[in-house]
């Protein structure tokens, strides 16, 4: 993004109060649609992340002693607030990231229904009672907060995954710095003023800048026990070796390359359509995209001529236009690596069928058309690497079985979809494929109370669910016996 030396339009939150803290700078951020300057934020320091996490550890303690019930009226006024500001909410989205309006009106759907959900699973229960080791023994279970978690949150959702750490986080009884993408930044920093102000101060801080000014010093926190990120392996890996030897808890969303397989039962027309959905939603930059399609050589022939001819009916825009199926893609820097996997792919022997090409009639934004690509195979880079972007590469399977081999050869593990009603060929597929999440027939479609997170190198972090909010809490284990009196297996043995 732009730097500039004035004063930003937007200032960080820290402490319950906005202020531009120890920046000296302004970062701009771009609407990717036009590639106009929309608004400004500071470029945030390490003093700042310092600032930001002492406000934290000092809101933690009388934070993590309030009545489960306090806790959880002030998470749905956070759902409330988000409510009442919806709409403007899902403007300033479109703005800044790019997503079609109706998009970004169900992620801030989904953003208010995750306080919710934490809001009533947070005050359920702390913990469970064990079956006593004797009759004077009392045994038992308690769930704690870690203290401040450090929520480094992505551009492409910038408020579900955002919602997703915070929301259970604070469920938990834990304080959050968020550190934002410097490219979308702004909708938190409004959720910030309007949604999250009647928290007690420190509860939530906001801090905007570059990875290296403000995401690794909070990394390297001593006060930060937990890191929860979600964005590349790269940066994961990093993360990874700042924080293990710290023993820092790290829950780390990380990268994809979902697979869709269509079975040879599955209706060409109905195949189509969810694979343009999974693969082309937010431009293609979703961290569960499908990223690669296997079709079965007999009916491969069907469902190509139908996703060719869904596809072109898509229609490229703004976001804030109704008529717009598909948004630009975030910047320059992510639609030049996706158009290099798309000439690699092309060099090695890969047939353009539709697409292929920045849309003409588009002169300004970060656009680019749908691409279906046919003849692809795994040494092609955009059969192994994180794509990002608007791609349905096409590649033939002559077995089920080999279906499944083709899915799992990948380091990811993130998600995969099966369109299928065979009931044989769907239990193989679940029971067989390395993935965190498995969709039959509806992709990328999640669930409030379904955990979501991958495996392999797509992480081992799960959000959402009853596993959401354990990875804000550790077990502790209480033995209590009630006499206290001399035990027969103590010293001296042999007694």
């Amino acid at each position: 993004m732009l730097i500039k030396k004035e004063l930003p339009m937007r200032q960080m939150y820290i402490n319950g109060k906005f202020t531009n803290g120890n920046a000296k700078e302004a970062i701009e951020v771009q609407n990717p649609a036009t590639e106009e300057i929309i608004d400004s934020v500071p470029r945030g320091t390490p003093e700042d992340i310092e600032a930001a996490v002492l406000a934290a550890k000092t809101a933690f303690a009388p934070w993590r002693k309030m009545g489960a019930n306090e806790r959880a009226t002030l998470l749905h006024e956070i759902a409330e607030k988000v409510h009442a500001h919806r709409e403007e909410i899902v403007r300033l989205l479109t703005l800044e990231e790019g997503k079609p309006f109706s998009e970004n009106d169900e992620e801030v759907e989904w953003v208010l229904n995750t306080f919710r959900y934490y809001a009533e699973l947070g005050r359920h229960h702390r913990g469970s009672v064990l079956a006593a080791g004797s009759a004077s023994q009392f045994n038992f279970i308690i769930k704690e907060p870690y203290g401040v978690v450090g929520c480094i949150v992505p551009w492409n959702f910038p408020l579900l995954l955002m919602a997703w750490k915070v929301a259970p986080a604070l469920a938990a009884g834990n304080t959050v710095v968020i550190k934002p993408s410097e490219m979308t930044p702004l909708t938190a920093l409004y959720l910030a003023e309007h949604c999250f102000d009647h928290l007690p101060a420190g509860v939530v801080n906001v801090v905007t800048g570059y990875g290296l000014e403000t995401g690794e010093p909070l990394v390297k926190h001593p006060d930060v026990p937990v890191i929860a990120f979600t964005g590349s392996l790269a940066t994961g890996q990093k993360i990874a070796s700042i924080g293990a030897p710290m023993m820092k808890k790290l829950h780390l969303e990380l990268g994809g390359k979902d697979a869709t397989v269509i079975a040879e039962d599955a209706d060409p027309e109905i195949a189509a359509k969810a694979v343009a959905y999974a693969a082309l939603i937010n431009a293609g930059q979703v961290c569960t995209s499908t990223e690669r399609v296997y079709l079965p050589r007999r009916g491969a022939a069907k469902f190509t001529e139908a996703i060719v001819e869904h596809i072109k009916t898509l229609r490229l825009g703004s976001g804030l236009e109704a008529t717009t199926d598909m948004g630009p893609m975030i910047g320059e820097t992510y639609r030049a690596k996706f158009e290099s996997h798309i000439a690699d792919a092309k060099t090695r022997g890969a047939k353009i069928l539709v697409g292929g090409g920045r849309p003409a009639h588009l002169a300004k934004g970060f656009f680019h058309e749908p691409t279906v690509l046919s003849g692809v195979d795994h040494s092609m880079v955009i059969m192994r690497d994180e794509t990002f972007g608007p791609a349905v590469p096409l590649m033939e399977y002559a077995t089920f079985d080999e279906a499944i081999q083709l899915t799992n050869d990948c380091q990811y593990g993130l998600g995969a979809v099966l369109i299928s009603n065979d009931s044989k060929k769907i239990k193989q597929f679940f029971d067989d494929v390395k993935a965190g999440t498995i969709w039959i027939n509806d992709p990328l479609t999640d669930h409030y109370a379904g955990p979501f997170g991958g495996m392999k190198y797509s992480g081992g972090a799960r959000e959402l669910g009853e596993e959401g909010l354990d990875q804000f809490r550790e077990t502790k284990h209480v033995h209590w016996d009630f006499n206290m009196e001399d035990k027969s297996y103590w010293y001296p043995y042999g007694r």
